[in-house]
């Protein structure tokens, strides 16, 4: 696989939160900081120093860690990445802020996972979001269901970049705090598309 066929881990977490968003970043080279994507960039900075430590509790911790899959066409890095004595590999993916109701979090830290567990041969069964907001881990388990998520949205992504079109809008909850929205402008098309199917309403009708 060339590098032009090759998904950048990210761009999983993009597209479970909103396919349009992965679609203006990844095909349209758009991006926008607003303060959510500022203070997150901020804490990855304090992750995000080549080399590693030894934690108090003995573990290796490798950070800024390159990760890739040559089945899945995957390529990424991960923030921290714990190398215990009893041999568990063990991901952690900073995070601004608190748990969101989505799982586009997750899904990434799962494909750090199978990343790894094709790097090293060993089995990666759970890892962490540290989420800075309340300066905890939140463990996840990775899960069959959460691999398959993440074989699924792959070939999503490279369905949509191979397309070249970008979803639409979703329009929701999601859009209020996106870093995207003034490039997007949900609300415009979705009062657009409206529009449209009252016309088409208004013509079947006459018909």
């Amino acid at each position: 696989m060339n590098n032009d066929e090759l998904i950048n881990v990210s761009a999983l977490n993009q597209y479970a939160y909103c396919p349009r968003r992965c679609g203006l970043i990844y095909l349209e080279s758009e991006f926008s900081d607003n303060i959510h994507t500022a203070r997150g960039n901020a804490e990855h900075e304090r992750a995000d120093h080549s080399g590693w430590v030894t934690t108090k509790e003995g573990a290796r911790a490798e950070y800024a860690l390159p990760v890739w899959s040559d089945r899945l066409g995957l390529v990424g890095k991960c923030d921290v990445v714990e190398f215990w004595p009893d041999g568990t590999v063990y991901p952690v993916e900073y995070k601004h802020g608190a748990r969101k109701k989505w799982l586009n979090d997750d899904l990434q830290l799962a494909a750090q996972a199978i990343c790894l567990e094709e790097m090293t041969g060993k089995p990666v069964t759970h890892g962490a979001i540290y989420h800075h907001t309340s300066r905890r881990r939140r463990e996840v388990a990775i899960s069959d269901s959460l691999r398959q998520q993440v074989e699924t949205t792959v070939a999503a992504v490279r369905a949509l970049l191979a397309s070249g079109k970008l979803s639409p809008p979703v329009n929701d909850a999601r859009c209020k705090e996106c870093s995207l929205k003034e490039i997007c402008q949900p609300q415009a098309l979705a009062d657009k598309t409206h529009q449209h199917e009252l016309l088409d309403e208004l013509f079947n009708v006459d018909e």
